[in-house]
């Protein structure tokens, strides 16, 4: 089953740093925050990957391209312009590559890897979202329910630490507390390839008329997640995931290195 990858937004939000690159380039730890999501579903087998490039798309495919400078040992022999690759290990990944506008709405982006798309079913995602999901229990769920699309339901972390008061004493603090406890979009979808129907309008935003008319159709599931889940849009959220990934139980680092 092949990955759909959304990685062409300007990532305005964050802009101190995808002024200078896209922002599924910026690091967590040491790796771009595309290369964990794409951890994630190369754990459970899933290695072919599509990846929707837009703003700076350029940079990101420098980066797959250049990808053994990025993470082996190399000798270079300036004379003969010749590298050799010392350490051959690499990931399985087969990457794909799709410019798809750089002012491209997230419809428009699914709507123009179309012909790419080579089995019934594939999976879909943003490039600025990590979670503890297991990637083939959602593929299982979604074929159990014989719909059109699955989407992982989860429960978003507060912006704020919560105070659990008593008169004037606070009796509990909570740093990162659940939200208001609703269900939303986690960004971990699976799809049947009839979802191409209802992209048939120019630049259309996926979470607005195609979700919402699958919805209306009863042809959109969700699956809750009660797990870890997190997106990356401030330096805020960039720092927090940067202390967790440093941290001794990283929760959406499921691979052995």
């Amino acid at each position: 089953m092949q990955v759909v990858i959304l990685a062409g937004g300007l990532g305005t939000r964050i802009s101190e740093e995808s002024l200078i690159k896209p922002k599924p380039l910026i690091e967590i730890g040491s790796k771009p925050i595309i290369w964990h999501i794409m951890k994630i579903y190369s754990h459970y087998g899933f290695n072919d990957f599509i990846i929707c490039c837009g703003y700076k798309g350029y940079l990101i495919k420098e980066y797959f391209a250049n990808y053994s400078l990025h993470t082996t040992d190399i000798k270079v022999d300036l004379h003969k312009n010749y590298i050799e690759i010392l350490k051959k290990k690499t990931e399985k990944w087969n990457v794909t590559l799709v410019d798809t506008g750089d002012f491209s709405n997230t419809g428009e982006r699914i709507k123009r890897i179309q012909r790419f798309i080579k089995n019934d079913n594939f999976c879909l995602t943003y490039g600025d979202g990590l979670s503890s999901v297991n990637i083939k229990q959602l593929i299982k769920f979604h074929k159990a329910q014989k719909k059109i699309a699955t989407v992982l339901a989860v429960k978003p972390l507060g912006r704020f630490g919560a105070l659990k008061m008593k008169n004037n004493y606070v009796e509990n603090f909570l740093e990162k507390p659940i939200g208001d406890n609703g269900w939303v979009n986690g960004g971990f979808f699976v799809l049947n390839k009839k979802i191409f129907k209802y992209l048939n309008k120019k630049n259309l935003v996926w979470e607005k008329q195609p979700l919402e008319e699958l919805s209306k159709k009863k042809q959109l599931c969700a699956k809750k997640h009660d797990g870890f889940w997190y997106a990356m849009d401030t330096i805020r959220d960039k720092e927090y995931l940067e202390s967790l990934w440093s941290s001794s139980k990283c929760p959406w680092k499921s691979w052995v290195e």
